[in-house]
């Protein structure tokens, strides 16, 4: 019997459970359990859920009983960004770009320089400070390290901002807690998440995962290795490896993330503000199945009711074929929006330079691989996947949206990348061999 491991996602809705054999990156068993948020009376535990994810578990494996357990978690709202920058289409969008890729929910941009308010950050868990080019300006990001103690935030900061200020920024911060990180516009058209990304996550597991009282148990905090969007999304760069191109849709309960990671084409002509990375994710918080039911069916009046009972009942699950096809409606529409957003338009444009392709998003056109995650395109109906997603995938669709164009679409039935994600650093060759299955054709 070989060593195995659990790897648990606590959501939003539900927590999921997954044990893995390390030696063939196999799942070998699975549960799921609501997601168990503790009540306003003090009763409740978020490991509620998780025990009954573990029995489920040993019954199935009774080597799940000894296992050590990796877990990420997007409960209790997951993790909550403020950006605050310089200019808002530069170092402020680009610290929102970081801040994404990071795992997180971002809350509020505030670009000082365009007169932003640092009074009203939108109750985020951390702040992501920028501004400035690596030996430029620095007075805008020491100016705005001071408005932010002044406002009265305490909470935790990551500072990636101006490299040559960071001294300055950190003496200004003093007690506040602060993480250092590498600029994340070096230089004008460079993007560089990594360092800020990694500071994220540190921030996350120190301050974050304790200071939201999900659970009065020790276990949980030590379990947890991340934000649950950064952990996929490294599950998604691994399947990128073995893939090629590749773009994840993750329908939520509360948020639809979409992960790409896209070569980028050096010869592809475009005029963009903050340079394109290779590895992207947004977030969209107005389009989910429970808690965003409502904005996500706002063009789409006839399922205002439905959605509304949604939203009412988050733990709702279709009883008939009647409700899992308005459940299919809504996760269509979510879909939709949210591959739209990320993937923007190219049009041409006609300037001083002459013609130029002038993009917005992401161009998925020619990804080859779709990945639909999430509980109502893995527990769903034969055929959901075509109904959910075809509808967004294609060489017919219109208005230059940069949409995939024929790609091979997959379900992450097994929920795969997120056990991939938790298991990459310690376990690499298993995490490897868990998103093979993803990137190999059916047989036959």
């Amino acid at each position: 019997m070989g060593e195995v491991a659990v790897c648990v996602d606590f959501g939003s809705t539900f927590t999921k459970a997954a044990l893995v054999d390390l030696a063939e990156g196999a799942i070998v068993a699975s549960a799921s359990h609501r997601t168990t948020l503790p009540e306003t009376d003090g009763t409740g535990d978020v490991l509620d859920g998780y025990d009954a994810c573990r029995a489920a578990l040993v019954a199935q494996d009774d080597r799940a009983a000894g296992a050590p357990v990796l877990a990420c978690s997007s409960a209790g709202g997951g993790l909550r960004i403020a950006v605050v920058g310089n200019e808002e289409l530069v170092t402020a969008e680009a610290g929102r770009r970081v801040a994404l890729s990071s795992g997180g929910k971002v809350v509020s941009v505030v670009a000082v320089a365009s007169g932003g308010d640092l009074d009203d950050l939108a109750a985020p868990d951390v702040v992501l400070l920028t501004g400035g080019t690596d030996g430029g300006n620095s007075e805008v990001l020491l100016e705005s390290a001071r408005r932010l103690v002044a406002s009265g935030w305490r909470g935790p900061v990551v500072v990636a901002g101006n490299a040559a200020a960071q001294a300055e920024v950190s003496a200004i911060l003093r007690e506040v807690p602060h993480v250092l990180a590498d600029n994340v516009v070096p230089r004008i058209g460079v993007l560089a998440p990594e360092s800020a990304r990694a500071a994220i996550r540190e921030v996350f597991l120190a301050h974050v995962i304790g200071g939201k009282h999900l659970s009065s148990r020790s276990d949980f905090t030590e379990m947890v290795r991340g934000a649950t969007p950064d952990v996929v999304l490294t599950g998604v760069e691994l399947l990128a490896e073995v893939a090629g191109d590749v773009v994840v849709v993750d329908v939520g309960g509360a948020t639809t993330d979409v992960h790409s990671v896209v070569d980028l084409d050096p010869d592809s002509v475009g005029r963009e503000v903050v340079a394109t990375t290779r590895v992207t994710r947004t977030v969209e918080g107005d389009l989910g199945m429970r808690w965003s039911a409502v904005t996500t069916v706002a063009d789409h009046p006839e399922l205002a009711g439905a959605a509304q009972r949604r939203h009412d009942d988050p733990g709702f699950l279709p009883a008939d074929d009647a409700e899992a096809d308005v459940d299919e409606a809504v996760a269509r529409a979510a879909v939709g929006t949210a591959l739209r957003r990320h993937a923007g338009r190219a049009k041409v444009v006609v300037g001083p330079d002459g013609r130029v392709v002038e993009r917005t998003g992401k161009d998925l056109r020619e990804v080859g691989l779709l990945v639909g995650s999430g509980g109502v395109l893995r527990n769903g109906r034969p055929g959901v996947a075509e109904r959910v997603l075809g509808d967004s995938t294609g060489d017919h669709l219109d208005g230059g949206w940069q949409l995939p164009r024929r790609p091979r679409v997959v379900v992450d039935t097994d929920y795969v990348l997120a056990a991939a994600g938790l298991l990459a650093a310690d376990h690499p060759d298993a995490a490897r061999r868990l998103v093979v299955g993803l990137a190999r054709p059916a047989a036959g």
